[in-house]
């Protein structure tokens, strides 16, 4: 495909199927055999452009080609230079400039897109990654698994090490499965041939090797009951640039020192302020219970604005970093709305970013809590003093939620930032079920073992509160429902309360009494 004497220069082109060519000395390209980079494209001329280097600057110039040679969306007609992030347009191909980086560094984005190849397709026993993914490198503080790979379609994202992307290099269709294999053994020692199965096994499951679809799991039909739970979605693939023009237009004010300051003391007002409305003036948070309709209606109200503004915070701060909102909207889950923002481009910043984006939300929870609060203590009492308090307690609420390390909201993904543990809540539960079912093998990370212990107690506490809570509103159910349909619907409620639970505890009784049945 490229025939270069490969040289430890600079730069390299990146072509779209993410070969890297080195820039070495005077090189041409161009469709003809004699070129130093060949591209197989009818539409490049046999002799495009030309690649030199003049004075320590690389430079390149269109030596008469059909249809032109363009850099960074301008033709070029006389010589240009090239520097990093520059990218290049002859006839259906891009090539990306890229200044070649240290090993501790990030690496550009190098994106796939579906259907763009340029290397032979795979035959039958050639694993070959199939194209239509984002690829990129991040920092070296990152920890070991530092690749990030996004399948475009899916959206699914799988983090690997260093040895993993080595691998995964390999996997361009020109291998068989026997060379692979040799290959990594080779590289990697012993434990390359049960990486590279492991890695072929996680790209065929999410439908990123070429002849091989998803994983059947993904692909079943779903159950009756999965079907009723799954939510139902209305996308707004616009989001991004409505908000790349709200930062742009006055966003970025509230990430300016100044405003961030004001935040924090909003916040701590805030947190002082509505402890004291809940134990000097309501007696509790639940005002609802005594207001089951008007103040319902308040509270859902309430919680989704302040939903919206949590999702437009994420928003926001993606686009602070240069990101881009893939999409947005709503999500109906049984017979309950709430607004939701992808910011799965997070997952290709610096650690230090993707905890700043996931912050973002809880902050404006946090925020909005607090000038509620803030706004009913400052009011005679009256109903206005009371929708105050009932939003309040919606945002503070919200914030709690988000903030929960163990399910999969903000402050979970904050969490496994901050322990640089990619997949904790799973490798977690796995580490805890082994213990529980008498396997001791494997269960080496602390850190594992005491957010899976602090898990299991955080759901059965949770599951009590919430018991507790539910049982506050059985007068008022009983005024307008029958005696057995209110009890029934809350025993219903605490069993699906404490369901993860049980699920968790029995998992590992049932998996020994098996054992030792058989």
């Amino acid at each position: 495909m490229a025939v270069v004497v490969v040289h430890d220069r600079d730069l390299e082109l990146v072509l779209a199927d993410r070969t890297r060519v080195p820039v070495v000395g005077e090189m041409t390209i161009g469709r003809g055999p004699g070129s130093t980079l060949q591209l197989d494209d009818p539409a490049v001329s046999r002799r495009q452009a030309l690649i030199s280097s003049s004075e320590g600057v690389v430079m390149l110039e269109d030596v008469g080609s059909t249809y032109g040679t363009w850099l960074d969306g301008l033709r070029v007609n006389n010589r240009r230079p090239l520097r990093d992030g520059s990218r290049i347009r002859m006839g259906n191909q891009e090539l990306l400039v890229e200044r070649r980086r240290d090993a501790a560094e990030a690496g550009r984005t190098v994106v796939v897109q579906p259907g763009e190849s340029l290397v032979v397709p795979a035959s039958g026993g050639y694993p070959k990654v199939r194209s239509g993914y984002a690829l990129k490198r991040l920092e070296a503080s990152e920890g070991p698994r530092r690749w990030v790979l996004r399948e475009l379609e899916s959206n699914r994202f799988l983090r690997m090490s260093d040895a993993d992307a080595e691998l995964f290099q390999l996997l361009d269709g020109r291998r068989s499965l026997a060379e692979l294999v040799g290959e990594a053994q080779q590289r990697l020692g012993s434990t390359g041939p049960p990486r590279l199965a492991r890695l072929l096994s996680e790209l065929a499951e999410r439908g990123l090797l070429s002849g091989v679809e998803a994983g059947e799991a993904a692909a079943s039909p779903a159950g009756r009951l999965h079907r009723l739970a799954a939510p139902r979605e209305i996308t707004w693939t616009g989001a991004g640039g409505v908000f790349e023009r709200l930062y742009r237009r006055g966003g970025f004010v509230l990430f300016t020192p100044p405003a961030l300051a004001a935040l924090a003391v909003l916040m701590v007002a805030g947190l002082l302020a509505f402890p004291y409305l809940v134990v000097g003036r309501y007696g509790t948070p639940f005002v609802v219970a005594q207001k089951i309709g008007i103040g319902g209606l308040v509270f859902l109200l309430g919680r989704f604005g302040v939903v919206a503004v949590h999702e437009t915070a994420h928003g926001l701060t993606l686009a602070r970093y240069g990101r881009r909102v893939r999409k947005a909207g709503l999500k109906l889950l049984l017979i309950f709305p709430y607004a939701y923002v992808d910011t799965s481009e997070a997952w290709f910043e610096p650690r230090r970013r993707r905890i700043a984006i996931s912050a973002a939300g809880p902050v404006s929870d946090l925020s909005l809590g607090a000038l509620f609060a803030l706004g009913c203590l400052a009011l005679p009492a009256g109903i206005l003093r009371d929708i105050l308090f009932q939003l309040a307690f919606a945002a503070y609420l919200g914030a709690f939620f988000n903030l929960n390390p163990f399910v999969d909201r903000d402050g979970y993904q904050i969490l496994v930032d901050l322990l640089r543990e990619p997949g904790l809540r799973r490798r977690a539960r796995e580490q805890l079920l082994q213990r529980r079912g008498g396997e001791r093998e494997g269960f080496d990370s602390p850190a594992l073992a005491r957010y899976a212990v602090f898990a299991a107690v955080w759901s059965g506490v949770a599951a009590c509160f919430a018991v507790g809570m539910s049982l506050r509103y059985e007068p008022s159910l009983m005024q307008v429902a029958p005696a057995p349909a209110v009890w029934a619907a809350l025993a219903t409620l605490g069993v699906a309360f404490f369901l993860p639970v049980l699920v968790l505890l029995g998992t590992p009784a049932r998996k020994r009494r098996r054992g030792s049945e058989a």
